[in-house]
């Protein structure tokens, strides 16, 4: 059973790059089909998706965001990371990583705060 777990810092000040990280254990994100996906939720705010990468180094990333993120892989860790550049209190949200296949996510990381403040 594939799991997902995500790190990084809890607290970034305004426009620094905030970088996290999500590793993943009983499955290789070098298999075909998946796309390794980081998503987040804004307190008080639904789901928002931030993007993905898949096994051909493919990214798309949400518009909204794509000028300041940029995912990427460390096959030999077996981690996606993501960076998210010149953060503002707006970025302040709980970030999860996912698998996601056939239309959905079937694995979640637990999520990880991330909160934007001088």
């Amino acid at each position: 059973q594939v799991q997902l777990q995500e790190s990084g810092p809890g607290l970034v000040k305004p426009s620094q790059t905030l970088s996290l990280t999500c590793t993943v254990s009983g499955g290789s994100i070098t298999t075909n089909y998946f796309y390794w996906t980081w998503v987040r939720q804004p307190p008080g705010k639904g789901l928002e998706w931030i993007g993905y990468i898949n096994n051909s180094d493919s990214t798309t990333y949400s518009p909204s965001l794509k000028s300041h993120i940029s995912i990427s892989r460390d096959t030999s860790k077996n981690q996606f990371t993501l960076p998210l550049s010149s953060v503002t209190p707006e970025d302040t949200a709980v970030y999860y990583c996912a698998r996601w296949g056939g239309g959905k996510a079937d694995s979640w990381g637990q999520g990880t705060q991330v909160t934007v403040s001088s």
